[in-house]
């Protein structure tokens, strides 16, 4: 199946059960009259449902689009599950009445696909990403950005379809999967990146600039080291020296044992770190 545009504006998905429902409406309409008229109802629905049309890309080198239409229900820092990275998460909730085509929100090479089994729960809860049926497509932009983002299965979905693997490289706005009925799709981003949308938000696929993920990522900054940290140390060697002193003077007949002066030296090093909170 081809995921590249132009294509009908009817994604295929849907053609069987558009032409099945068709088909049965007419017959019955045939036969019995308006006791089709359920039937014409369902084609109408699926008609609308597997509508999937062509869309412009923004091209802005840093953009990451959306990969589905839908309301935002999720815009915050989470663990990146299969990455098992801290990163900036975004979901995407489609009802049925949405378009149900998932298309690549980057320019990237996919490195893995990973299918998981679940559950089939309300996809606008939060629970779904770890709980429901899902299918994730890990991706690496062209200037090196890991990108996560997964497919998950909804209340009536029961479906998901993917159409790429490993090593295949993905244009912005190229369909790489569908879902029927009703679902939702989370992008796992670099924390670095900086969303676009707010929890509320109505978007629409390829056209929505979800976030803006730079080309690079930052540069990694030496921490220096604690002053109090750095203070404690100091005082523990002096007090080390101290108490070497001290048990040397008190005992100056007898041959000190090293056991006793690191000993002493332990006590004042705990006295000291509880003194600077260390």
């Amino acid at each position: 199946m081809s995921r590249f545009y132009p294509h009908p504006i009817i994604a295929r998905e849907g053609w069987p059960f558009i032409g099945g429902g068709l088909i049965a409406s007419v017959l019955i309409t045939l036969w019995a009259g308006w006791w089709s008229l359920p039937f014409w109802l369902f084609t109408v629905f699926a008609l609308q449902f597997f509508r999937d049309p062509a869309r412009t890309a923004p091209q802005d080198a840093d953009a990451v689009l959306s990969p589905v239409d839908g309301r935002i229900v999720v815009v915050e820092h989470a663990p990146d599950p299969y990455r098992q990275v801290e990163s900036l998460k975004i979901s995407v909730f489609m009802n049925v009445f949405n378009v149900h085509s998932q298309r690549s929100p980057i320019d990237g090479t996919v490195t893995a696909v990973e299918y998981t089994p679940g559950k089939f729960v309300n996809a606008d809860l939060d629970k779904a990403s770890t709980e429901n049926e899902r299918n994730a497509v890990l991706a690496t932009t062209r200037s090196g950005r890991e990108v996560t983002f997964v497919q998950v299965a909804g209340l009536v979905a029961r479906r998901i379809l993917c159409y790429t693997q490993a090593g295949e490289t993905l244009r912005r706005g190229e369909r790489y999967g569908f879902i029927r009925f009703g679902s939702r799709v989370d992008v796992y981003l670099p924390t670095d990146a900086q969303a676009m949308v707010a929890i509320g938000d109505k978007v629409s696929a390829t056209e929505t600039i979800l976030a803006r993920l730079p080309l690079t990522a930052p540069e990694t900054v030496e921490t220096q080291p604690d002053a109090a940290a750095a203070t404690v140390a100091a005082d523990t060697a002096d007090y080390r020296e101290q108490a070497e002193v001290i048990a040397t003077e008190t005992l100056p007949r007898a041959e000190v044992a090293q056991s006793d002066i690191e000993a002493s030296a332990e006590k004042v090093r705990q006295a000291v770190e509880k003194e600077f909170g260390a």
